[in-house]
């Protein structure tokens, strides 16, 4: 696989700094039970790295004492790990928010049957990645037969409630460009799914949130290999909207990878940039129980422009 991180290095996107924190995003391991090729984790099968029980419960004792609003609970598919219901349970008995970014597939895997039931009794957020309406597009970008495992899983969490009226049980969808280009207006694409879903699966959802591709791990090497990486990053620079700098979501997010350590945001933990406080990198979770990080400079890289790029995009989606 392509290294990405020395195409990034040099850029020249605005400095930006921290406000103060109220989402801890955490991944909790790499391992997936599905290859997606848009993936910029390079999450799979085969990949090992999980959250331990004691970072776990490190996890939880920082959200306790900084009464953090909402754990952001992520992957690789985050429901493999095995104290992936241990964080959930004790983090909704602190009355955290607790969201699941979840493939959907994993809710029909032998052994997490009852997932979508526990998933709905602690009140969790779903956000699952859906990239398109259609099979072909799905099936294209995920894997064979993941569109039609993913609209049972849709119909298994709509039996249970969620995106049902006067239920408080949450189920976003994600959209992720099928190539190196930039999503579409997320709100006539919500429609869009709406419809579709709606009328030929009768599935329903609250919201959809538009992503762009991030040009790091598996995306990023494959724009490598198919020469089209100058290319992206050109158009991600071009489409630059100086508005969602006052959004992005590592002005109040952490994340969190599987050992405890600690990054601006997501994608920065996968290129391996670490959060610096006073010059010092590689910061522990452990350390947000005595340290402030609140108006430190954010780490950044030219991959930056992947979320100030036209509407923007974050983990909430479009951001203008």
């Amino acid at each position: 696989m392509h290294a990405t991180l020395p195409l990034l290095k040099k850029t020249d996107f605005p400095a930006i700094a921290r406000r103060a924190l109220d989402t801890l995003q955490v991944n909790v391991g790499y391992r997936c039970n599905q290859a997606c090729h848009h993936c910029h984790v390079n999450a799979g099968p085969d990949r090992k790295e999980m959250m331990t029980r004691e970072t776990v419960d490190e996890v939880l004792r920082v959200l306790a004492a900084r009464r953090i609003s909402t754990l952001d609970v992520t992957g690789g598919a985050p429901e493999l790990n095995p104290h992936f219901r241990h964080l959930v349970h004790e983090a909704r008995k602190l009355e955290v928010h607790v969201i699941d970014r979840c493939n959907l597939t994993i809710l029909n895997e032998p052994g997490f049957e009852d997932l979508a039931d526990f998933l709905a009794a602690e009140k969790v957020e779903i956000t699952a990645s859906l990239p398109c309406y259609t099979k072909e597009n799905v099936d294209k970008q995920r894997g064979d037969d993941v569109f039609e495992s993913s609209i049972l899983a849709l119909r298994k969490l709509n039996a249970l409630g969620y995106a049902v009226e006067g239920t408080e049980l949450m189920l976003n969808l994600v959209y992720n460009p099928l190539g190196p280009y930039l999503p579409p207006a997320q709100h006539k694409l919500e429609a869009d799914y709406k419809h579709e879903l709606g009328t030929h699966f009768g599935v329903v959802f609250n919201r959809l949130y538009t992503l762009a591709n991030m040009p790091i791990k598996r995306f990023g090497s494959t724009l490598i290999t198919q020469g089209k990486f100058a290319a992206y990053m050109a158009l991600l620079r071009s489409a630059h909207n100086p508005a969602n700098l006052e959004v992005v979501m590592c002005r109040s997010l952490v994340s969190v990878d599987y050992r405890g350590f600690l990054y601006d945001c997501d994608f920065n933990q996968m290129l391996g940039i670490p959060l610096v406080v006073d010059g010092k990198p590689r910061r522990h979770v452990s350390e947000l129980l005595k340290g402030e990080i609140d108006t430190a400079p954010i780490s950044i890289a030219e991959h930056c422009y992947g979320c100030t790029a036209g509407q923007g995009s974050g983990c909430g989606g479009a951001l203008a």
